[in-house]
């Protein structure tokens, strides 16, 4: 008998765990938010249709949502996320369409967007080659993906630095140190790692810009 592999790593972000996740994620990230969606919409016009990959709380999608300019989606494996999304959409007076699914098996059609991005989520993807070619096909002709996520280079010094930005306190400072050192820089790429996996998709190539203590890996159709 043949056993499936889940199509993401760890525990499943399910329940209290992802409540949890939810209350802490924005913590001292709001400009963080701002500039990832800055960067998506960059001579994007306006009518756009947008798909965020894993938005987990879908603090992102609520923010490129607010300019009332695009048509924003969302795809999260975890129910209680899509729950949690809704939620604060709502609460935020904007208009998301978030979608249970999978990363690597997305219930769209060919063709739909403009515009996909994955902020903090890929690395924790266990069919990654599958899951850039459900986002190429997706997108229209012309049309661009953008994954944000750790590069596995990253200094202690400079998680320390980042962490120190956030504005926690001791405790969950200490806590958020020991997740990027033990458990995330554990699963992300470095630059060259990520070109060889574009390299197996059907993208082929991407364009990769340093930003702090991550990359942004830009793929386009």
């Amino acid at each position: 008998m043949t056993t499936q592999t889940k199509d993401y790593k760890g525990l499943p972000m399910e329940g209290p765990i992802a409540r949890w996740y939810a209350k802490n994620a924005v913590r001292g990230r709001q400009a963080e938010f701002e500039q990832a969606a800055r960067a998506v919409t960059a001579n994007l016009p306006a009518g756009s249709a947008i798909l965020e990959v894993a938005p987990g709380p879908g603090y992102l999608s609520i923010v490129l949502a607010r300019s009332g300019q695009y048509h924003v989606s969302g795809l999260d494996i975890s129910r209680t996320f899509v729950a949690i999304e809704r939620q604060n959409a709502r609460q935020a007076g904007v208009q998301v369409d978030f979608h249970l699914g999978s990363a690597s098996q997305m219930p769209f059609g060919d063709n739909q967007f403009d515009r996909v991005v994955c902020q903090a989520a890929f690395k924790n993807f266990t069919r990654p080659v599958d899951a850039l070619n459900e986002m190429r096909r997706v997108l229209r002709p012309g049309g661009q993906a953008v994954i944000f996520d750790l590069n596995a280079e990253t200094s202690q010094a400079d998680i320390n630095r980042e962490v120190g930005g956030m504005g926690l306190n001791p405790l969950n400072a200490f806590l958020t140190r020991f997740t990027f050192k033990f458990m995330l820089l554990k699963s992300a790429c470095n630059p060259a790692g990520f070109t060889q996996l574009v390299a197996r998709s059907q993208f082929r190539t991407c364009v990769i810009q340093p930003e702090g203590i991550g990359m942004a890996v830009w793929l386009t159709k």
